[in-house]
């Protein structure tokens, strides 16, 4: 089997704007690629660029993604390794559209397998059950959106935090407030303290019960994380600090984290985010899926590597339900509330819509 055509889309998808600690987002930069073969059978993949935090935006995960498919046609999609290792020779990082690549390379090997991309994997399902993200606004909007979600039946609550810390702890507070102490809450400072300010907001920060804090400060602080753990009860995240299982390895092996947050527009894709959960857990370390801004055609394949990944304990596979006013899945990862389950059949069993797909920007290489 040879790959014989590979389709690229810009997928973008309006959504509510949604704010973090390093910008505003109001659409969804997604790229869809489509890889088909002689035979007949194709894989889909999808990526998500985030651009103040991966460096890759959707128009050049576009302009590479040409690049990459002129270097795949006519070779054996099955032979996994082999093509990612040419994707990596050709470029540094720029992993966010190597994800995509991966993601259709495994969901057309699994569907040649026929088995779903989970089998195919070597997993089983299990129980997963999203959180759900708050993003940054005044203390009082935080708290009547939690409380709202608090209601409707959340399981575990994502919060944006990062700004000043005083600031941060009043937006807590008020949370706390409105939802209680009987649900988890998670935040998410995405790098936006100084070490000092990290300290202070942590620690003002432990009487709220806070199950962890992902990636409090700059990556280029991650020698001062051992130092951080020492100076809070608040269990630590790295995420943008870990792109690679070489980055893992480093950090766990210095006490950096209590946990490690694996997503593909950062590791490149399933090959790699297996390799990172596999290093985390020598170190006893458990991971959690996240992600950007992606539909749910890629969090089915998020979902499938879940399954496969047994150190992966945590679940933030809410991409889609934080503001996207679009859903052009066929397919994919379906919600029960928050609980998850996917798509019967082979590979990633997800699509995008054809109606969709004919109101994007398009290219054909052959």
């Amino acid at each position: 089997m040879l790959i014989k055509e590979i389709e690229i889309y810009r997928l973008r998808i309006p959504m509510e704007p949604f704010v973090i600690a390093t910008g505003v987002m109001d659409y969804a930069q997604n790229t869809f690629i489509r890889i088909k073969t002689d035979e007949g059978l194709y894989g889909v993949g999808e990526c998500s660029a985030f651009p103040m935090i991966v460096g890759e935006t959707q128009n050049t995960c576009i302009a590479v993604a040409q690049d990459f498919a002129k270097i795949w046609i006519g070779k054996d999609p099955l032979a996994i390794e082999e093509r990612m290792a040419e994707l990596h020779l050709y470029i540094a990082k720029n992993n966010t559209i190597k994800s995509a690549f991966d993601m259709a390379l495994y969901d057309l090997a699994a569907k040649h397998a026929n088995l779903p991309l989970y089998q195919f994997l070597g997993g089983k399902p299990r129980e997963i059950i999203t959180d759900i993200t708050l993003g940054i606004a005044s203390p009082e909007e935080m708290a009547t959106k939690a409380k709202a979600l608090h209601d409707g039946g959340a399981f575990a609550l994502k919060v944006k935090l990062g700004k000043k810390p005083q600031e941060d702890i009043a937006r807590m507070k008020a949370i706390r407030q409105a939802v209680g102490f009987d649900i988890p809450i998670r935040i998410d400072a995405n790098q936006g303290w100084t070490f000092e300010e990290a300290v202070e907001a942590l620690q003002g920060l432990e009487p709220l019960k806070i199950q962890f804090c992902e990636q409090p400060m700059r990556t280029y602080n991650d020698h001062l994380l051992a130092q951080l753990r020492t100076e809070t009860i608040v269990p630590i995240m790295a995420d943008e600090s870990v792109y690679d299982h070489h980055d893992a390895e480093r950090l766990c092996r210095t006490d950096s984290c209590d946990y490690i947050n694996i997503k593909f527009s950062k590791s490149s894709g399933i090959a790699e985010s297996l390799k990172i959960q596999a290093v985390a857990a020598e170190y006893q370390i458990p991971c959690m899926i996240g992600g950007m801004l992606e539909s749910r055609l890629a969090l089915a394949a998020k979902a499938h590597f879940a399954y496969a990944a047994p150190n992966v304990k945590f679940f933030d596979l809410d991409t889609c339900m934080v503001g996207h006013l679009v859903d052009p899945v066929i397919g994919g990862i379906q919600y029960d509330g928050y609980s998850i389950k996917l798509t019967d059949g082979p590979g990633i069993a997800a699509d995008i819509a054809p109606d969709f797909l004919e109101t994007c920007d398009k290219w054909t290489i052959s």
